[in-house]
């Protein structure tokens, strides 16, 4: 038995694959490296997609862009339910709405996520929902739906590359939810909210977030060695530091820095993360020296999109928006399968009395 399942197989695919040893992640065939920030979430979503998803659509971004005003016309009478919900909760009252029949329900299952996404966000402060441009780029049109407003070129390929950065890591908890649900042959919106509900857990997609609560008690660069040595000291673990599985540096980490690095100095505190980050890895070193605990991808998460102005509360609604092109095509290649997922427990509580 392997509580957790640590290295037990239980799938095949075509679409991702994690090697934690070399702190490398391949997409479909290619290195992270090769898509985030080069290749636009659309066309990375329909390359995930290539062979697999029924209806992927020749010009990726105008069938997101029908997706997202479709999923808009279903979700907005909805709004007025958001109030007093966090964003996630938010997020998966709209995406529950969402049908099954639909005639195309991968397009709109991503394009649902990112309205829903936005909405939710907005909602959780009482604001309007903001109807979708179908022209505008994924990341572009999921950013201005949140703030209101357009934004400039360079922040939506900070969120573009965000979302390829997210958008498929192998087995992890929620894709494996997906594809339990997908095998019970319960539909692509069903085993896209059986993901969100375990991306929602803290110890998965909820993380980023305490990131920035790090920063704000640290406060400024001189007090970062101090605080993170106490820290250390109390046995309190450093957010965005270590992985379950990367061994080394989690690569999505470098993508998201680089990114980020180029937002640098826009009433941003980007420097200043990079230089806690210094100091964080500095501290991990002395007093942890034969084990590897490096950067991961939830601190320049948390950088990146506080940079581009989402709250603290929206980091996993938008994890959500970027992992629901995953999910999908994890969902039906589990259909593909034709066998439902049904793993054996073993009983250790009590026997009955044997009869007199």
């Amino acid at each position: 038995m392997s509580i957790g399942l640590d290295d037990v197989v239980a799938a095949e695919t075509v679409l991702s694959d994690v090697d934690g040893e070399a702190g490398r992640l391949i997409i479909r065939g290619h290195d992270l490296e090769e898509l985030a920030g080069h290749v636009p979430f659309e066309d990375v979503a329909a390359m995930l997609w290539d062979g697999l998803v029924p209806g992927v659509p020749s010009d990726p971004r105008a069938g997101f862009g029908e997706a997202r005003e479709r999923a808009f016309r279903y979700l907005s009478p909805l709004a007025r339910h958001l109030s007093g919900l966090t964003p996630v909760e938010g997020m998966r009252l709209l995406l529950s709405a969402l049908p099954d029949a639909d005639k195309e329900p991968a397009l709109l299952a991503v394009g649902g996520s990112a309205v829903a996404a936005a909405m939710a966000i907005r909602g959780a402060t009482g604001l309007s929902p903001v109807a979708p441009d179908a022209s505008a780029g994924h990341a572009a049109d999921l950013l201005r739906m949140i703030k209101g407003a357009p934004v400039d070129s360079g922040r939506a390929r900070g969120l573009d590359t965000y979302l390829v950065t997210v958008i498929d890591h192998g087995l992890n908890a929620s894709t494996f939810a997906a594809r339990v649900v997908a095998s019970t042959d319960a539909g692509l919106l069903s085993a896209v909210v059986a993901g969100l509900c375990a991306l929602k857990g803290p110890l998965h997609g909820g993380a980023p977030g305490p990131v920035l609560d790090m920063l704000d008690a640290i406060g400024t660069v001189g007090n970062a060695e101090a605080w993170l040595d106490d820290a250390m000291a109390r046995g309190e673990r450093l957010m965005g530091f270590g992985h379950r599985v990367y061994r080394v540096r989690d690569p999505r980490a470098d993508v998201l820095k680089a990114a980020a690095a180029r937002l640098r100095g826009d009433d941003n505190r980007i420097a200043f993360a990079e230089a806690v980050e210094q100091a964080a890895l500095g501290a991990l070193q002395r007093r942890k020296p034969g084990r590897r605990l490096d950067t991961n991808v939830e601190f320049y998460t948390a950088i990146l999109l506080d940079s581009l102005g989402v709250p603290r509360e929206g980091f996993t609604p938008l994890f959500a928006a970027g992992r629901t092109a995953g999910w999908v095509a994890h969902a039906v290649e589990q259909e593909k399968a034709g066998r439902i997922i049904r793993p054996q427990s073993r009983y250790v509580g009590p026997w009955p009395a044997k009869a007199a």
